[in-house]
């Protein structure tokens, strides 16, 4: 992040470290990801410790260029040339040094924080503020114990306000980041159940919220939600708002929907106002509301507040990753633009690895708080380390400097208007677009322009999400142990090379595919890490070599095919694996056949075996617990006659998803993560909260019917209504993988925050639901099939399946969008 400049020691001095310096380096970023590094001179490396221990990483950053480092008091740390400054806890230090530098500026500063909407609420405070003030702000939802500290230190003295969320998990952390915000304006957001998991309870969650306000001169909140906690409530000026209490400061008393508008009165300062929200869902007009209610306590005219309110826009907090024209990758990013948001788009552009040639589309960046000249330097220097391919910048401000940016092809354009006049003279073809662009230039007419045109039902896979879950079992993981990540038969239903690049960016060990065709799919997409084939085809084994793809042998004559195909190629030492049948009898070799298959590898120089595993029946299931352990001591004993005839060590595995959350004592060298990473996991009812569901399918309303009384709906008149009714189709069928089970009122989907049944046949294309019963349907509205509401093992229960099968069965021409954060 960007900031102002202190010394390597004065930073010394701010965090009270020892070590050695050896470079009189000025410090001007702070890097906490060895991965995302684009300023490694002016950087300082915090090896912080999580899930991944940060000290693993410095070699990494090290040879990025970086040169400063804050690591914790332990081993020894040797690097030539490099200022090496050591305190008892890496994080404490970075949050030390946010909080001097916050001290150092004298601004007004809104502090936000709530289970709900904290970064709705900062963004709209964000849009409603700007024409008045120098604002910085948390990129994204940067609200954590590092999100923090990263954010406060963009302040810099063109700045006269900062909007900082701050968000918590558990007792003991709103302190730290009060300090460090030190707000003088307080507001509260909507208190949900999101988070309770790290409180005994949610008077304990509140109460530790509220001590982000005990310093501030003004707080805003809701009155009717701190009714119970007024003891609690910070001892300074209170600005309330309420739909009940009439003597709230701000009482909302009338809330009515006119078309796509919510319009609401209200009682302030005794007088009767009014507001126009250009939203009309719940928690947007709750958020809307927490807005309004800050513009008045801080002395805006009611008159200007609505105003404000009604020119608000919708907030996109996530990247969009889809398919574009010519097989382009499009990464859309057209609603919002600063320097901070740009780094970490280009950071994600650089996760890419499906093309060679990388395309940054950006338009003018408005209220940066740095003087133009300096901004656009900036913006250069990050467009170089990025290494972009060809770059197009529209607006005013990118023409007045385009001599600062050094790539290979620039162009430049004052107005999107022109671009898209131009935009067919690039040719784009096989490469990977970020469109990043202030909502003024209204970019989203280039992303529909480049975007491959597709099916409306649409699945949507939260790569935020699987992140998530794969953090979550690596944190079941004992020391050493890897990760072999599942991605076979399109990643159960969710892509290809977008999840595999995000997967090799986090640093998994292994990826698994079925077939040989699917590890070639990835090779040819950028993805360079180890693969395993679970289901080598020895007429492929030419691509098996070609791409380094590494075979699962599993019976004798699979064996003895790929020897002899070894020993015509002269390949020698080649890597595969070894699948033992413990028990679940569908592949492998026979536990009785272990000895003739270590007479086969002992000394044989045309293989190297990597790893040795098997696959557990039924690792879920408590009543099968015997069974289990039984597979797991018969493996013990054939890894060790293997290694016995081999000479050397392999790593060995066992456990799928279900098998991490319930087998730890069996990890051996490597776990395979599968249906996990995508959310589910039948062996963790209990822990619902710990994993996250990637995937949401959506498609919409094409038309509503009224049908008569008697009359019946789909084919074969099994969609009988004898009362007469209303129905909806929908775009999705048998086709896209709704099948024909759900028809006839099985399958259930949501609309409008209503369950509504199937009715009649599932159709190839078409599904039908029964409305009758719910008010308010149009035609073009959104109709959820599953999503984190809705989810897959409820649909897999309506149709006596598994969550696999409702995944897999999800067809290639449904289009799937990928999102990032």
């Amino acid at each position: 992040m960007l900031s102002n400049h202190y010394t390597i020691t004065e930073v010394q001095q701010i965090i009270n470290a020892t070590g050695t310096i050896v470079n009189a380096d000025t410090i001007s970023t702070l890097l906490t990801d060895s991965r995302r590094i684009n300023n490694p001179v002016g950087g300082l490396f915090f090896a912080l410790s999580g899930r991944r221990n940060g000290h693993e990483f410095i070699a990494e950053a090290y040879a990025t260029g970086v040169r400063n480092f804050v690591v914790k008091d332990g081993p020894e740390i040797k690097l030539a040339d490099a200022n090496i400054l050591i305190v008892p806890d890496v994080l404490t230090a970075l949050q030390q040094l946010a909080k001097h530098h916050r001290g150092q500026f004298d601004l007004q500063v809104i502090g936000v924080t709530g289970s709900n909407g904290k970064t709705i609420v900062k963004e709209w405070l964000y849009q409603l503020l700007f024409p008045d003030k120098n604002i910085v702000r948390n990129p994204k939802s940067y609200n954590s114990q590092i999100g923090v500290p990263l954010s406060v230190w963009q302040i810099t003295a063109s700045n006269n306000l900062g909007i900082f969320e701050a968000g918590i998990s558990m007792p003991g952390e709103m302190e730290r980041l009060e300090a460090i915000i030190q707000p003088s304006i307080g507001v509260l957001t909507h208190i949900g159940s999101a988070h309770d998991e790290g409180f005994a309870d949610t008077d304990e969650k509140i109460r530790e919220k509220l001590k982000l306000f005990k310093h501030c001169e003004l707080f805003i909140h809701n009155y009717d939600q701190l009714l119970p906690y007024k003891a609690d409530l910070p001892k300074t000026k209170c600005f309330t708002w309420s739909r009940s209490f009439k003597q709230a400061d701000l009482y909302v008393f009338t809330e009515t929907v006119i078309e796509k508008n919510y319009y609401l009165r209200a009682i302030f300062n005794g007088e009767e106002i009014e507001c126009l929200v250009p939203f009309t869902d719940k928690a947007s007009v709750e958020n809307a509301i927490i807005c309004w209610a800050t513009m008045l306590a801080m002395g805006y005219k009611p008159a200007e507040a609505d105003k404000r309110i009604e020119r608000l826009t919708r907030v996109s907090m996530r990247l969009e990753l889809k398919n574009g024209i010519n097989d382009c990758s499009i990464i859309d990013d057209s609603y919002n633009s600063d320097i901070q948001s740009l780094e970490i788009a280009l950071n994600f552009l650089n996760q890419q690895n499906q093309h060679e040639k990388n395309t940054l589309i950006l338009s003018d960046i408005f209220q940066s708080g740095l003087p133009e000249d300096e901004l656009y330097k900036q913006v250069a220097q990050l467009v170089k380390a990025q290494k972009i391919g060809r770059f197009i910048g529209v607006g005013e401000a990118l023409v007045k400097y385009q001599d600062y940016f050094e790539v290979p092809e620039k162009y430049f354009y004052t107005d999107t208007v022109a671009l898209l006049n131009h935009l067919n003279t690039h040719a784009f073809k096989e490469e990977t677009i970020l469109i990043k662009g202030s909502r003024k230039f209204e970019f989203e007419r280039v992303s529909r322009a480049l975007t491959q045109k597709a099916h409306e039902t649409v699945m949507e896979i939260n790569l935020n999400a699987m992140v998530n879950n794969l953090n979550y079992y690596r944190s079941k993981l004992q020391p050493g142990v890897k990760l072999m990540a599942m991605v076979k038969a399109f990643s159960y239903g969710s892509g290809t090379f977008e999840l595999a690049n995000v997967l090799q960016y986090h640093k998994v060990d292994y990826l698994a595919v079925a077939y040989i065709d699917e590890g070639v799919s990835l090779r040819q997409t950028g993805i360079n890490m180890p693969i395993m084939v679970l289901n080598a085809e020895p007429s492929a084994f030419d691509k098996l070599i070609k791409y380094k793809l590494e075979p699962v042998l599993y019976s004798f004559n699979l064996f003895d095919e790929f020897i002899k195909f070894a020993q015509n190629r002269d390949v020698l030492n080649y890597p595969i694996h070894l699948k033992i049948d413990t028990g679940m009898h569908r592949l492998g070799f026979e536990i009785t056949d272990i000895g003739i298959l270590a007479d086969l590898l002992e000394q044989n120089k045309y293989i190297r075996v990597i790893s040795v595993f098997s696959h557990l029946a039924s690792s879920e299931a408590e009543e099968h617990d015997d069974f289990t352990l039984q597979q797991i001591t018969g493996f013990k004993e054939a890894c060790t006659e293997i290694e016995e005839a081999l000479g050397y060590p392999v790593i060995k595995h066992i456990l799928n998803t279900s098998g991490i959350s319930r087998w730890p004592g069996a990890q051996f060298d490597m776990v395979r993560l599968g249906i996990g990473l995508y959310g589910v996991d039948a062996a963790i009812p209990g822990d619902e909260n710990a994993l996250q569901p990637i995937s949401s399918l959506k498609t919409n309303i094409s038309q509503i019917k009224k049908v008569p009384a008697g009359d019946t709906v789909g084919y074969s008149r099994n969609g009988a209504m004898p009362k007469g009714g209303k129905i909806a189709t929908v775009r999705i069928g048998y086709a896209d993988g709704y099948v024909r089970a759900f028809g006839n009122g099985v399958g259930k989907m949501l609309i409008n925050g209503t369950l509504v049944p199937t009715i009649g046949n599932i159709s190839m294309d078409m599904t039908m639901l029964d409305i009758s019963a719910v008010p308010d349907i149009d035609e073009g509205d959104e109709v959820i099939v599953f999503n984190d509401q809705v989810k897959i093992e409820e649909l897999a229960k309506q149709i006596g399946t598994i969550p696999y099968e409702i995944l897999t069965n999800i067809s290639q021409r449904v289009k799937r969008v990928y999102f990032y954060e």
